[in-house]
């Protein structure tokens, strides 16, 4: 991971890979920032839903056990919300760059959409 400290606090920017390594051993809380219409089309099973256009740093879990770990589509999104979650007094908060298209990229596991049926379903990429 790198960290990049800023006039708020430290930002880390996590890989994919170091994401998937800590959710599965429940070390994070992963939250994506994408819309309800993406996370319902595709989603990082587990992952908590916190769409951007409404977020509140205030109404975030503290950190005392688990860290903080955002995500959008491409790690823009979730940089911008990490930003705003120093500038509200977080002194340390994680994104993870390249998004769910990275994830995906990296042939992480992940629920996508049956197009056949509609119905969610495990999907991975396949490299």
């Amino acid at each position: 991971m790198k960290s990049e400290t800023t006039e708020n606090g430290t930002l880390e920017h996590w890989t994919p890979e170091e994401v998937a390594a800590a959710f599965s051993e429940n070390d994070i809380v992963l939250i994506d920032v994408r819309t309800p219409q993406e996370f319902g089309l595709e989603r990082i099973e587990g992952a908590l839903l916190a769409p951007m256009q409404a977020f509140q740093p205030e109404h975030m879990p503290d950190q005392s056990k688990k860290q903080i770990v955002f995500h959008c589509g491409s790690g823009v999104r979730s940089e911008k919300v990490a930003r705003q979650c120093l500038a509200a007094g977080f002194d340390r908060i994680a994104h993870m760059e390249s998004g769910f298209g990275g994830w995906k990229e990296a042939g992480l596991k992940y629920i996508g959409t049956d197009v056949s049926t509609g119905a969610p379903k495990e999907m991975q990429k396949s490299n």
